[in-house]
């Protein structure tokens, strides 16, 4: 029999490293009240697992790729987790019914999640036995913060930042990256033109040639390095925008791994972003951010606990995508997600110019 009173705590942030950041703050409150607890965290990617293995707040992290490694092997890993837990939570957002009975299968008899207001009911949230209602006008940093308090009792009131603990190793190499290329530029600039291209969140990304057209403002005009951050799957895009460059100060950036990115993001005067994984890196590195977002809801996903300014039109029908399994898509009839693709460059360095003085 597990003793409720010494909880034995597994904690699913499978949906993404940007939602599993945004649980950094909960995952601090459950470790700072529940010193004695055993807190393990499944994450499917390996950005999530590198982010929360720095943060020491849990006891295992464990990486388990649902997606591609089968039905059978899902189950046997389920299965030997069955009968370990007192209490599985389920990251906020993970609004689909596999990450719900995923959190069945774990066998734990507190089952914590949100109470979504949009499919709850067909994606299987009745599964879940303590829940918050979802709110689209509060954070998810927030939301999660909420549903641990009431899992365990704690009282409201704190709001932790993000928590990405970089290493050493990695101050010292983006310390000796920044070293080689900065020269007498007088500030730096971080760039991420990619997010997530699952379900059409692709269209969330402003045009490559405006961050092109943006960079060579920044290092001509001001005088700024340029650095372009992404992953490894995000080369060609990286590239593209350097080609489109005239001057000689922007560069793309291929850091070995992500703590190696977070501490050069750590190094930069500014942040400008789509909503993506690396807009959150930033937030935890306490960056001064331009935020570029369209469609999302931005009251779900704004830079957690840092300096920001929210680049958008802020058209009549936005938001339009809510934590749902669908795809992302646009209903106008006249520019097709013209909430990205007709901002300018020169409203995001009026942007920055409201973050960083220098700019104006």
């Amino acid at each position: 029999m597990l003793d409720q009173r010494n909880p034995r705590i597994i904690v699913f942030a499978l949906s993404g490293i940007g939602d599993a950041l945004m649980f950094t703050p909960a995952l601090k409150i459950m470790r700072d009240n529940l010193p004695s607890a055993r807190i393990d965290v499944v994450v499917m990617y390996k950005g999530s697992e590198e982010i929360l293995r720095s943060t020491g707040f849990a006891d295992r992290v464990i990486r388990f790729d649902f997606l591609n490694d089968g039905a059978f092997k899902a189950l046997r890993f389920m299965f030997s987790l069955t009968g370990k837990y007192t209490h599985s939570v389920n990251v906020y957002p993970a609004n689909r019914k596999e990450y719900n009975l995923i959190s069945l299968l774990a066998g734990a008899m507190k089952r914590g999640a949100a109470e979504y207001k949009r499919s709850d009911f067909v994606n299987l949230g009745f599964i879940n036995n303590i829940t918050v209602p979802e709110d689209d006008s509060r954070h998810n940093a927030e939301t999660n913060i909420m549903l641990v308090n009431k899992m365990f009792g704690f009282p409201p009131g704190e709001k932790p930042g993000l928590v990405f603990n970089t290493s050493d190793k990695d101050d010292e190499w983006a310390a000796e990256y920044l070293g080689k290329i900065r020269g007498d530029k007088r500030m730096v600039i971080g760039m991420h033109p990619g997010c997530s291209t699952l379900k059409n969140h692709i269209m969330r990304r402003w045009a490559p040639e405006k961050f092109a057209e943006l960079a060579d403002i920044l290092s001509k005009k001001y005088n700024a390095a340029v650095l372009i951050f992404g992953g490894p799957e995000e080369d060609e895009l990286k590239n593209y925008i350097k080609s489109k460059t005239t001057g000689g100060s922007v560069f793309v950036v291929n850091a070995p791994s992500l703590s190696k990115s977070a501490a050069l993001i750590k190094l930069c005067s500014g942040f400008v972003t789509n909503d993506s994984s690396l807009m959150h890196v930033a937030a935890a590195m306490r960056v001064k951010t331009v935020a570029i977002i369209g469609p999302t809801n931005t009251s779900y996903i704004y830079p957690w606990g840092t300096e920001h300014r929210i680049a958008s039109l802020n058209l009549e029908c936005a938001p339009c995508f809510f934590y749902s399994p669908k795809p992302l898509s646009c209903s106008r009839t006249d520019v097709q997600f013209k909430c990205v693709r007709e901002l300018t460059p020169e409203a995001m360095l009026k942007r920055l110019g409201e973050l960083i003085p220098e700019f104006h």
